[in-house]
């Protein structure tokens, strides 16, 4: 493997995130039933209380917490904080279904160079954040200004010169 100045690991992609909770149960009604994601197989070997699941090219592991009435919660919705984020098809659509579900969500959005990037927080069972946006809006400019990209693989080639050349010009 070639090795890049910009990935001294030669990583490759997100594999998953760990998130310890309460109830690994209620964990995985919320992942399954809210977010979409599917229970996969994992090691029999594991001697802990867990699930996998996977979906979007990236898994969230579940860990049964040893103290679950230690666990604080947070209540606040905090966009500052530690949080997921994924990218909807639509905001419109995704809001509507939170109500309908009677999930507590904070509405934000940013504006960078005319562009829009509308943004929806909420919290999973243990109070870990979750954010739903259509941030491949926005495109993916690194630092050292080599590349104009997008999040999305869908966008990724639709970036209009005009948007470029804002950015860059940032």
């Amino acid at each position: 493997m070639k090795e890049l100045a910009g990935n001294p690991l030669h990583l490759k992609s997100l594999n998953h995130i760990s998130l310890v909770c309460r109830s690994v149960e209620e964990s995985i009604d919320f992942y399954t039933n809210v977010l979409g994601f599917v229970p996969i197989r994992r090691p029999g070997s594991f001697d802990f209380d867990g699930a996998w699941l996977f979906n979007y090219g990236i898994g969230i592991h579940l860990l049964q917490s040893e103290n679950p009435n230690n666990m604080t919660k947070k209540s606040e919705i905090n966009p500052k904080d530690n949080h997921i984020s994924f990218q909807c098809e639509s905001m419109g659509a995704v809001e509507k279904k939170l109500t309908e579900m009677n999930i507590v969500y904070k509405r934000q959005r940013v504006e960078e160079g005319g562009i829009y990037v509308d943004q929806l927080f909420f919290h999973d069972p243990d109070g870990f954040m979750i954010e739903i946006c259509n941030c491949d809006n926005l495109p993916v400019i690194p630092i050292g200004g080599e590349t104009v990209r997008s999040c999305s693989r869908v966008k990724l080639d639709i970036i209009s010169q005009k948007q470029m050349q804002t950015f860059v010009q940032m």
